[in-house]
């Protein structure tokens, strides 16, 4: 099992504690040692880092995280986005694969860290009040940007990890980050052409799972004349 480089001191540390305890416990009554070794083998499995092969096909976008989404919300303006915005909350459960992927091809236009609290992910106020670190894509492929994904700490979380600089080129799928322990990842459309493909208490699987589509630009332009698609397509 491929396991993330940025857990590699909590797994350290976790190790040597819990078996410390665990061979204490097994000294003095050893069905207390079962709990440390439970204990440590899910924090190696939280730290697990398989690799994914994108499905994204053109106008798709795949899930920036594993979870379950909590929220679709049509938004009246996101700054970000400069306009009408498309909301995707995903919720990030303890027991999740906690990388970050990039829902398309694109290139990192800028990064905003925002401090904040710590409420409980799953809370309607977390992604607007919690600690968070926002990135703005310009997609490629022909799709409508910017594009926003915004990791955000939850009330285990307290640590957020960008790789990713302004002028980096990503993926589709592509990792670029991680939250450590509970968190919330969103990610923002421009209203105009984007439909979300989920739905609430749906389970997604970062890289893996389309979780939104945009229609082609040539299509949007179609639906607004009276040309016949034949001609758009030449």
């Amino acid at each position: 099992m491929r396991l993330a480089r940025e857990g590699i001191r909590e797994m350290a540390v976790g190790t040597m504690v819990l078996g410390l305890l665990g061979v204490a416990a097994w000294i003095w009554f050893w069905p207390a040692a079962v709990p440390c070794a439970v204990v440590w083998v899910w924090l190696i499995a939280f730290f697990r880092d398989p690799q994914r092969t994108p499905t994204c096909k053109p106008g798709e976008f795949c899930s920036p995280a594993d979870g379950t989404v909590t929220e679709i919300t049509p938004l009246e303006h996101d700054p970000d986005v400069g306009g009408p915005a498309l909301r995707i909350g995903i919720f990030l459960s303890l027991f999740n694969v906690h990388a970050n992927r990039s829902p398309c091809a694109a290139r990192v236009c800028s990064i905003r860290y925002e401090p904040g609290k710590f409420l409980d992910a799953r809370h309607p106020d977390s992604g607007r009040l919690n600690e968070a670190n926002t990135l703005i894509l310009e997609p490629h492929g022909g799709l409508r940007g910017p594009v926003v994904v915004r990791q955000v700490a939850g009330k285990v979380a307290r640590r957020i990890i960008c790789h990713a600089g302004v002028g980096t080129r990503l993926e589709a799928g592509e990792r670029f980050g991680m939250i450590k322990f509970g968190s919330r990842t969103e990610l923002i459309l421009p209203a105009e052409g984007s439909e979300s493909v989920v739905t609430i208490g749906q389970k997604v699987v970062a890289g893996i799972t389309i979780i939104a589509r945009q229609a082609s630009p040539k299509l949007v332009e179609a639906e607004t004349t009276d040309q016949p698609m034949l001609s758009l397509e030449r």
